[in-house]
């Protein structure tokens, strides 16, 4: 799939995912109907639906690529897979469910194990997020579209990180204490990538946890950005896993924090 491809893909889903926010709103407004996977963790009538509205516009544009969803045991016992989309129709649900305005809607392409696209919307930030090629990666801030490059815009002296929890276990200090790190914030969800990629932040690490569709679109904007993305041994992220678990993750603004 060549750029110009993507690109149609790109714009054909963006205002998919503008409605899937707003349709995870309205949800959450009205009240949500709250259950518990086998794992445990929370899935509201808001995931299910927002993961209607996603895969429906994504089997219609790429009726022959599988779809991979959190939501959905759709492809998940597929083997050998190399070109499928990943997608987490709310990642934050505890968020979502406790009227946070962290969560984000994901969709990440991956050809050939690597993430090609990826959109991210955090509808109530008002913050939309997508990429389909190196050098194409924007942020729609309301009616403002910014391209990122991955340019500093913290301090000089500064390096800001961006945490999933406020206690980081002694592998993250190591590595916050390896590129400098001032300070750190605790936030929710793949917009912890997004603002990394926004360059809103510097530095983003996180052992093995969670799954791939967690991360993939957050990854492909943030490569496209022009940002770096590795395991904690410096090796490189592809997709496709058995069972679809994450490595460990380091994210760089750029080489030069």
């Amino acid at each position: 799939m060549n750029k110009e491809e993507k690109k149609i893909i790109i714009q054909k889903l963006l205002p998919v995912f503008i409605d899937g926010g707003n349709v995870s709103i309205k949800l959450r407004k009205e009240g949500l109907i709250k259950n518990l996977k086998s794992d445990n963790t929370p899935v509201t009538n808001g995931d299910i639906e927002v993961n209607n509205i996603l895969t429906k516009a994504i089997k219609t544009l790429t009726p022959n690529i599988p779809i991979i969803s959190e939501e959905t045991s759709d492809n998940k016992n597929k083997i050998n897979l190399s070109n499928f989309w990943l997608i987490d129709p709310i990642d934050g649900t505890y968020d979502y469910v406790n009227n946070g305005d962290e969560f984000t809607l994901n969709a990440a392409l991956i050809i050939n194990n690597k993430p090609s696209l990826g959109i991210i919307n955090a509808p109530k930030k008002n913050r939309l997020f997508y990429s389909y090629d190196f050098g194409e990666s924007y942020e729609i801030n309301g009616k403002e579209k910014i391209k990122l490059d991955g340019k500093k815009k913290t301090n000089l002296n500064e390096v800001k990180a961006v945490s999933y929890s406020d206690n980081l276990k002694p592998e993250i200090i190591k590595i916050h204490e390896k590129y400098r790190v001032t300070s750190f914030t605790k936030m929710k969800s793949s917009l912890k990538f997004c603002v990394v990629a926004s360059s809103d932040f510097d530095l983003y690490a996180a052992e093995a946890r969670a799954c791939e569709w967690d991360v993939a679109a957050g990854h492909a904007i943030l490569l496209h950005a022009g940002g770096l993305i590795n395991d904690f041994d410096g090796k490189e992220i592809t997709y496709g896993k058995k069972d679809f678990k994450n490595t460990s993750i380091i994210l760089r603004r750029n080489e030069k924090l």
